[in-house]
Parts: structure tokens; sequence; C-alpha cells
């Protein structure tokens, strides 16, 4: 019997698992996850009125109540009371990797650490209710917020930033972070991107959801889409679809509305500006130090030929008290794990991690920290395949007899205290009981203290 670990209970964690006992019917594996709740982004990453894809968890709870797959929640693997990475490999005969990428890419300009200045990743964590985020005041005192980046996750906190109370009530979302977006004074929100319309990266699906929310009107300017110099007719579908719906927008004549997007092309961050800062001025965030972000200063582009874009000289200032980055995500090092820097990934050949150049017998990745953030939750399928195969390939040299025949039992005896799949369930039902208290459907829990204490009630 072949004991494996897969470190990460999300998309590429559960079809790893998938794969392994698919493929060979002598495997044995334990999810380990650091968190109580399985299910990763899928859980914690997807917008919580976006139902059909949150329904994903319905597939991979199939695979965790599989009778040779063990759910281990609360496990932290590396770092400062966690279990170290070399005694994970000594508990079980292979360990897969597939912790995804945690963190999210920076803008790099002055003024990014002005107070009001957000990840995406951060703000998507509190509303979904990541029991390590907490209501860091996103909303308070916000007018006008701006959202930098053209894909899919930036279009999600855009549609957050100004859906109502009355859409979001049927939904999972926290009571805590219902009740404040309900409260917000958000009136406009623009979503920014350095290049054209025919590079944006959202689904034409993501778009068109911003196109129908109640009392809210979206701009595109013409004169943006016409600086595109791609002919709509040369691009592939989406890009193609996507720019007929923005020139449909752009064509509308304005709408009376309470809350308003403008999708705004060609124009670069160059600096955040502090509130209050007298015009504009170049520099004003550093002049200004503690203040809060008051307004994004962005460089208008123009198409560099190449498929790039270079800086025209030409600058406008956008205010906004909001500012939420969604340029990326990017893979961060694991205690004990080889890591590279310039990729944000595990050095690794076709999911074996690689260590001064050679394979390390009995590690592998799969997911982000493997490939790096790309592609949608379906790519993880073939990846996971593909590193299981090389896995399974490996396993006649794997096999040892000193792996205990429960490591989680070895885990327990060392102090290690587990969440078993029981006692996820039992914060199932904890989350449903909150729902009906508050004459909603599920509701999640938002803190260790109240998941934890749901687990234990088992």
């Amino acid at each position: 019997m072949l004991r494996v670990a897969v470190v990460g209970s999300g998309p590429s964690g559960c079809y790893t698992a998938q794969s392994l006992v698919q493929l060979d019917p002598e495997v044995c594996v334990d999810v380990l996850d650091r968190l109580p709740c399985p299910y990763g982004l899928v859980r914690y990453g997807v917008a919580p009125d976006h139902e059909k894809i949150k329904s994903l968890q319905g597939s991979l709870r199939t695979v965790l109540e599989h009778e040779r797959v063990r759910f281990v929640g609360g496990i932290r693997v590396g770092g400062p009371g966690g279990v170290p990475v070399e005694r994970l490999r000594e508990l079980y005969h292979a360990v897969v990797y597939c912790v995804g990428a945690a963190t999210d890419r920076r803008l790099g300009i002055p003024g990014e650490e002005l107070p009001g200045c957000w990840s995406a990743t951060e703000f998507v964590s509190w509303y979904s209710a990541h029991p390590d985020a907490a209501d860091a005041g996103f909303l308070r005192g916000v007018r006008s917020a701006v959202v930098i980046g053209m894909g899919n996750v930036a279009v999600d906190v855009t549609r957050m930033l100004v859906r109502g109370a009355a859409e979001l009530l049927p939904t999972d979302i926290p009571q805590a972070a219902l009740d404040t977006l309900a409260a917000s004074g958000v009136r406009e929100v623009h979503m920014v991107g350095r290049r054209g319309p025919a590079q944006a990266r959202f689904t034409t699906k993501e778009l068109r959801e911003l196109g129908g929310l109640p009392g809210t009107e979206v701009k595109v300017d013409p004169r943006e889409l016409a600086l595109d110099p791609v002919d709509p007719a040369t691009l592939p579908a989406v890009q193609r679809r996507n720019v007929e719906v923005l020139r449909d927008w752009a064509a509308r004549p304005p709408a009376p509305a309470g809350r308003h997007i403008g999708l705004r092309f060609f124009l670069r961050p160059v600096e955040l500006l502090a509130e209050g800062d007298a015009g504009g001025s170049p520099g004003g965030a550093r002049e200004r130090g503690a203040d809060r972000v008051g307004a994004v200063r962005f460089e208008r582009t123009v198409p560099d030929g190449a498929g790039g874009v270079t800086g025209s000289g030409r600058f406008e200032v956008v205010p906004a008290q909001l500012v939420l980055r969604s340029v990326g995500y990017r893979g961060v090092p694991l205690d004990g794990l080889p890591f590279d820097a310039a990729t944000g990934t595990v050095p690794n050949v076709a999911g074996r991690v690689v260590r001064d150049g050679v394979p390390s017998p009995g590690e592998y990745v799969a997911g982000w920290i493997k490939r790096g953030p790309t592609g949608v939750i379906g790519t993880n399928r073939p990846c996971a395949k593909e590193t299981v195969l090389s896995l399974l390939a490996d396993a006649p040299a794997l096999a040892r007899g000193d792996v205990p025949a429960d490591p989680v039992a070895t885990l327990r005896s060392a102090g290690v205290d587990p969440v078993s799949w029981n006692e996820w369930l039992s914060i199932e039902r904890a989350e449903a009981a909150l729902g009906a208290g508050l004459g909603r459907g599920v509701v999640k829990l938002a803190d260790w203290e109240g998941l934890l204490g749901a687990a234990h009630r088992s």
C-alpha cells in the first residue's frame, strides 16, 4: 500500500487525489490543509454570487469522501509551529504539494503602501469569510474606487463593490460583510487596464454580468476603444465577443443610475496620491506619508506596435478612496522546499520537485505552485494527472517499510490536533444553522474561533 500526502485541498489537490486513487488501487491518500475547511479557492476565492462555480464543491466533495482518501484539516506544513517538510517525507511514501499561489503581485509604484490600497486577494478573502481575513475598513468613507487589472478577479471585485444587499442576501456571504456592503457609500468604480480591450483577460460571461447589475450604469469611452489598433475580426472568439460587448456599451446614451462602473483602457498607474494632495502633483503620496489614498495618477499609454504599450507622457488623476490591485497571483516559498523566485514556483520536471538540478525522490508539485498562476479551474486536471503519472512511475523506488500504518495517528501522538472530515461536516451544519437563524440560507463562519468551536461540537 502506497501512502501519499497531498498538501492542499483546493481543485489541484483534489484532482491529484482523484487521479491517484483512480490510476492505482493500492494508493491511500491523506489530503492535508492548513484550514479546517476543504476546497481552497472554490470556497475562499469564488465570489458568493457565483453559485454555479461554487457548486464545484460537490464534485470535490465526492473525491474527499472516497474510501481511500482522507481529509485532514488544521495541519500547517512548514513554517513556525508547522509540520516540517522533512518530517512529512518520513511519514509518507510520497508528498504532493498543491499549495497554490498565496500572494499577489505588486504594482511597484510610489504610494502603494498608503492606507486604502489593498490587493484584490485581501478584499476577496474578507467577503469570502477566510478566517485569516478581517474587516480592515475597506469601505469606510469610500465614495469612489479604482480596480487595477482586467481579469476575472478584477471583474468580481468590481461587481461586489456595487452589488445590492438584495442580490447578496441569498448567498453564503458572512453577515458582517453583507452589512458592510449594504451600507457602502461607493457610487463609482473605475476598472482600469494599461493595455487595450483586445488584451483584456476577463471572459465575456463575467464581463456581461456588469451590465446586468440593478441600478448601475456601465460606461465605456469610445475614444479609448478606438485607440486599439487590433481588428476585432482577427481576434480569438472570447476577445472578439468582449470587444463587441464593450462597443455596445460605449454606444449607449447616458442613463440615470445610483452607481456607475467605468471601464478604462490604455492607462498605466504611476503613483498613488494621498487624500488632500493639492492638484495630484507628482510626489504627493511621499510627502503626505501616513494619509490614506485619495487618487491614482495614471499615464496614458499607446500601443507600441508589438502587442505592448509605451508611455505617452500625458497623465490623468482619478479620485479614489479605495484602490484594489488585481494584477496577478504569485507563489510563496514553503520552508524546506526549493523555490524559483523569478517564476514564483517550485522547480520541477513533470511535477517532480528538483533539488540542486536533480529530481528529489518522493516530492512532487501540482497546480499553480508547479506551473504558475495560469489557466482556469479545469486546467488543474491535466496538470494533476501529469504529476500523478510521474509519481506512479516512481512508485517502485518509493516503497519502504518504515512509513507508519497511520501517519495521522503519529501526528496526533506528537501533539498535532487535526480536523477530521466529520468535524468539517459539523462546521457545515453550524453554518446552515447560522443562516437559518438569520433568515438566510447557509452563511459562512468567518473566524477561527467559530470554525474550530463548530468542529469540536461534532
